[in-house]
């Protein structure tokens, strides 16, 4: 498939109407929220701030999010709620990072991109009000990917940012397999849509085993910060996340991995166990604020 047909279908799916009935807070967060943009190498970057009205931190530690899509949809706005959520129970200033997307922006643009509005934060911490040595990242689906792989790109530039905790929700960690080979469900993401996000996010073939794209083929992870991860049970992502935490653990990375067992991808943003859901997103909260205050 070329450039233009990969193009036209990203455009017809992220325009599709979507007759989803969103979870939503029981109670809404008390945080600002503004949006900001931050400058990367591939432009001014739009990014969702939230900060507890109530912060009770004098370090001012952050939280680094990155929303799910296949790699080709979605954007910042699709966590707002949640975002608030992790701000005011884990105590930090959530950054909600609004990368580009694929085909336009392939690999590894957004990782990248995201890595250097990462850095600009990091860089920045005294203007900005933050605490530099209190920063950790994550994302759900596509964005859990990009997050990790934030991780291992961050290793490789020199660990210039101290990460201390990254957060994988369901996410892709395997893009070499191909999609009809992992543990398929009927509440899964489907072949055919599984394999035309991973044709529109990578430039070649090639590009399947790099560590970038799939982090479980990493051959060094020592340097990772340590994670969350947490899969669903009905996900065909669910081995491959779990092959990754056990990877991560071999290495000696400390490791929390949480499967929400008959539930399936998306479960805490649509579905039917909003109690699972919101458990998921308290569980983030709680390992980010232990993360930052507990070390």
């Amino acid at each position: 498939m070329d450039f233009n047909a990969q193009k036209e279908w990203a455009e017809n799916f992220r325009n599709r109407k979507v007759d989803i009935d969103f979870f939503k807070p029981p109670e809404q967060p008390n945080v600002k929220r503004s949006e900001t943009t931050i400058p990367t190498p591939f432009g001014n970057t739009r990014v969702l701030v939230y900060e507890p009205n109530k912060l009770t931190a004098a370090s001012r530690p952050v939280f680094i999010n990155m929303h799910g899509g296949g790699f080709v949809a979605g954007s910042a706005d699709g966590d707002d709620v949640w975002c608030g959520v992790i701000a005011e129970r884990a105590d930090c200033i959530v950054y909600n990072v609004d990368y580009r997307l694929a085909p336009e922006h392939k690999f590894p643009i957004a990782i990248e991109e995201v890595y250097h509005a990462a850095l600009y934060i990091y860089e920045n911490a005294n203007s900005l009000d933050v605490n530099p040595k209190n920063i950790a990242i994550g994302g759900h689906s596509a964005g859990g990917n990009l997050a990790t792989a934030v991780c291992l790109y961050n290793i490789s530039q020199g660990n210039k940012i101290p990460f201390v905790y990254q957060i994988i929700d369901y996410a892709p960690l395997d893009l070499f397999t191909n999609p009809a080979d992992k543990p398929q469900f009927k509440e899964a993401i489907p072949v055919e849509l599984a394999y035309m996000f991973n044709t529109c996010y990578l430039n070649s073939p090639e590009d399947k085993r790099n560590p970038l794209v799939s982090p479980l083929f990493a051959e060094s992870l020592d340097k990772m910060p340590p994670a969350l991860i947490i899969t669903a049970g009905l996900d065909a992502l669910a081995k491959e996340a779990e092959d990754y935490a056990a990877k991560l653990k071999d290495t000696g990375i400390d490791v929390l991995y949480k499967e929400y067992a008959d539930l399936p991808h998306g479960f805490n943003f649509n579905g039917d166990d909003f109690a699972a859901a919101l458990d998921s997103w308290h569980l983030m909260a709680r390992q980010l604020k232990n993360a930052f205050y507990h070390k």
